[in-house]
Parts: C-alpha cells; structure tokens; sequence
C-alpha cells in the first residue's frame, strides 16, 4: 500500500531547533493536518538527524536538473547517493555527473522538490496535501526557524 508523507524542514539544512521550539511546531502541524483523530492512519514521526539528510518526495520525483549547466541528472545517481549516505551526508558538496561541476545538492533542481534536513516533522497520510505559506509561516515562528515541505509518495 502506497502513503504520502508530507514533511516541514527548516530552510537550513543544518539547523536545528531547541526541544521547546520541535514541540511547538510539532503541535502546530498536528492541528494543521486535521489532528491525529482514531478513525485515521495519520502518523506524526519528529526525526532528529546528526548529519543533513535527505527528505525527498520518493515516486514523486520526476527530474532533476544541474544549477550549472541546466541539464537533467540521472535518477540512477542520485537514488544510489542516497543509498551510499543513509546515515547522512558530512558534507553536500558533490560533483554532478551530467557537466562534472562541484555544487552543493541543496542546490540542485528538484521537480517535486527535494530537501536535506538534521530536523524534520513527518506527517503520514495526512488529510491535506499542502500546508498554505501562511501555515508554513506560523510553524517557521514556532520552530524558530524559517521552513519548507516536501510532498512524498512512498
């Protein structure tokens, strides 16, 4: 059975919040997806990460593209980076096999976007597909961070 995950990550990759901060923003996503009411399958997982991980949008992903020469990368590469770095990536230098540049993968072109996060609230199955900017600008000022999501189909 497929689930769809909808993930809020802060914008850098390497940050992480105070325990307060996760709990706000951990109760103020709760309420934005409906709650956790017992007739569902809603799951909220709060995942903290010693190294930047990925949070990617999994069969969602269509393409990637190469900030430096604009061309599509691989999905072949980019699935087995992930897989040589499921404990995290100590750094998110790369070099991109399409033009051999050096970038950061937090620079790269997702379409359905892609993150790295040492912090994330994972929302399983949740009863909305997207939280609005105005949502997202709520949690960003319970988390003390700015954040982002990432829309996955698993």
């Amino acid at each position: 059975m497929s689930e769809a995950v909808l993930s809020v990550i802060p914008t850098d990759p390497h940050w992480q919040p105070e325990e307060a901060g996760a709990l706000r923003a951990q109760a103020l996503v709760t309420e934005l997806v409906g709650g956790l009411a017992p007739d569902t399958d809603v799951e909220i997982d709060v995942d903290w990460y010693d190294l930047p991980s990925v949070v990617d949008s999994a069969q969602n992903l269509e393409r990637i593209g190469c900030p430096r020469c604009r061309g599509a990368i691989d999905l072949e590469w980019w699935a087995d980076l992930i897989e040589d770095h499921e404990d995290g990536f100590p750094t998110l230098d790369a070099t991109v096999p399409c033009c051999g540049a050096d970038v950061s993968l937090a620079q790269l072109d997702f379409h359905w976007p892609c993150g790295f996060a040492r912090f994330e609230i994972a929302v399983w199955n949740p009863e909305t597909d997207t939280l609005s900017e105005a949502q997202l600008n709520s949690v960003a000022r319970a988390l003390g961070h700015p954040v982002r999501q990432i829309r996955a189909h698993v």
